[in-house]
């Protein structure tokens, strides 16, 4: 029986939008619906997800001691204690992204493909020659994006980029959203992110105070059954294995705080 297996790059057009904490959640979302995950830090020289899954500890070998020939493939995933489907293959710390090369990556990546359904590679900020690495090996990408401007815009060359490298399909996540910053127009709505970069919607994650406390605990935010930010990652984990999830309802929470207003201004 052949193994279908799906390598997803998940990239951005500028730093600090959150997408290795979308990397680390959406990973154990999916392994906690029972597929087998392998996460893939191609972020040289400023690794995170090891981090942020509490395995920065366990690690010996990364990425480019794989690409050299210094241990096999195996040796270097580090499997997550809980989630025994789920893996990290580290980015090396002390190295440059120039010594790897887009076809080191993809034979790598061709590697784990017998032995995980998803590959879910985080791939640096920006489009500088860690981004072609990280893109080179993807049968899809997904663009985690901030309803700002600045984040918008930079994240319009990257799907130039993507769709130039015919990647089958590209969604977006929208990530950070601050329903009542949206009504008083200080902030993206949904639909005017959406509208302007024209790829699927996949997600939509409300900013929550609670990430910050999991990029602490090495505890990806999912893990947190009270955090909306988790449920929204775990939706989108769903959304990712076919199934049909509705978006969490944001503007509701919204529309509470603005009748608070209304009523304490009376």
């Amino acid at each position: 029986m052949s193994h279908e297996s799906v390598a997803i790059t998940v990239t951005s057009g500028k730093g600090g939008v959150g997408k290795s904490t979308t990397v680390a959640s959406v990973g154990m979302g999916l392994a906690r619906l029972g597929k087998k995950v392998c996460l893939m830090d191609t972020d040289i020289g400023l690794r995170k997800l090891d981090l942020m899954l509490g395995v920065e500890n366990r690690i010996v070998y990364d990425l480019v001691d794989v690409i050299e020939g210094t241990c096999k493939l195996r040796q270097a995933l580090v499997r997550h204690k809980q989630y025994t489907e789920l893996a990290l293959l580290p980015a090396a710390q002390t190295r440059y992204k120039e010594e790897v090369t887009p076809e080191q990556v993809k034979r790598v990546v061709d590697e784990l493909r017998a032995d995980f359904d998803y590959i879910l590679i985080d791939s640096p900020a920006g489009i500088e020659g860690g981004f072609r690495n990280a893109i080179a090996p993807a049968d899809r990408a997904i663009l985690v994006v901030n309803p700002e401007i600045p984040s918008v815009r930079d994240s319009d060359r990257v799907i130039g980029l993507l769709e130039a490298a015919e990647l089958s399909e590209l969604n977006l996540i929208i990530n950070r959203v601050q329903p009542r910053m949206v009504e008083e127009g200080d902030m993206l709505s949904v639909e005017r992110v959406q509208n302007h970069l024209a790829i699927r919607l996949l997600g939509v994650v409300p900013e929550d105070k609670r990430i910050i406390r999991s990029s602490n605990t090495g505890e990806p935010v999912i893990a947190d059954e009270k955090s909306l930010a988790g449920q929204a990652f775990f939706n989108i984990a769903r959304r990712m294995t076919g199934e049909e999830v509705p978006f969490l309802d944001l503007e509701e929470r919204g529309l509470i705080s603005k009748l608070k207003r209304i009523f304490s201004t009376a």
